[in-house]
């Protein structure tokens, strides 16, 4: 994060420019992945209070988590999740890999949430190109796993586990708003998954939403009054990190139109 906030990331050879060499331990300045470890690495070393009720609730929209102590807190990033079964999908689907999975235990709670940075939500994932007749898209892909995987398919299970509260959050430079909003919505979630049927009860509403830079910038900068000194500076160069590469997409964006234009 430091080195790309002091202009210190150095530059891609052009051979990696062109395609024909692949450079692994290159880390590009428009790496999703970059932003989501630097980001939540700085976010598990506040304490939670200060962070996770307060963009959870800004991103949902409504008050739903409340400050507290959360029992067995874990923030786990590219988590791959196991592959729902076969006869509730109409294709061979692959395994989900969710950028960021917080989980804590009282109550039992999962919360997914998809990165994006440069790139839009992709209209079709690995194995399903809408062919079945439902959407394809990755936001209602990890909605669908993570409400199997919570336990919310009203199906016959050896043991009769109550689900976990389940959150699904869309992080992005800019809002993404309306596919966040049909979502939102209970009959056309049930509508754009196979066998929505069996998803006779849902988590509390509403738990699909999404946060963009600035409302992440905006809520830590709100919070840090509450927070020890190292946590204010840790926040601070956050918050400046996120602003800077929110520039960098915007100047990206326009060097790109012009390409398109072909001034270049």
């Amino acid at each position: 994060m430091l080195t790309e906030l002091g202009g210190k990331g150095g530059r891609v050879c052009q051979p990696a420019l062109d395609g024909t060499l692949r450079c692994p331990l290159i880390i590009r300045p428009n790496s999703e992945d970059a932003i989501t470890g630097n980001l939540f690495g700085t976010l598990q070393a506040i304490n939670p209070r200060h962070w996770l009720p307060h963009l959870l609730n800004r991103a949902l929209g409504a008050e739903r988590f409340r400050s507290q102590v959360y029992r067995r807190l874990e923030v786990k990033l590219w988590q791959r999740q196991p592959v729902m079964p076969g006869h509730l999908v109409p294709w061979k689907e692959g395994s989900t890999e969710v950028d960021v999975v917080i989980t804590w235990e009282n109550p039992p709670t999962t919360v997914f949430i998809e990165m994006k940075y440069r790139s839009e939500l992709s209209e079709t994932t690995s194995h399903n190109y809408g062919r079945g007749g439902y959407p394809a898209d990755q936001l209602i892909r990890n909605a669908r796993v993570g409400l199997y995987n919570t336990g919310w398919y009203d199906e016959p299970r050896l043991f009769d586990l109550p689900p976990r509260d389940f959150v699904l959050l869309l992080l992005s430079p800019v809002p993404q708003v309306e596919l966040v909003e049909n979502y939102r919505e209970p009959t056309i979630l049930r509508c754009s998954i196979p066998h929505g049927h069996l998803l006779r009860r849902l988590p509390r509403l509403p738990f699909i939403g999404e946060l963009s830079y600035a409302d992440m910038t905006a809520t830590l900068t709100i919070q840090s009054r509450l927070m020890t000194r190292p946590e204010r500076i840790s926040v601070t160069q956050l918050c400046e990190y996120l602003r800077f590469k929110l520039d960098s997409k915007r100047t990206w964006r326009d060097l790109e139109g012009v390409e398109r234009a072909g001034f270049t």
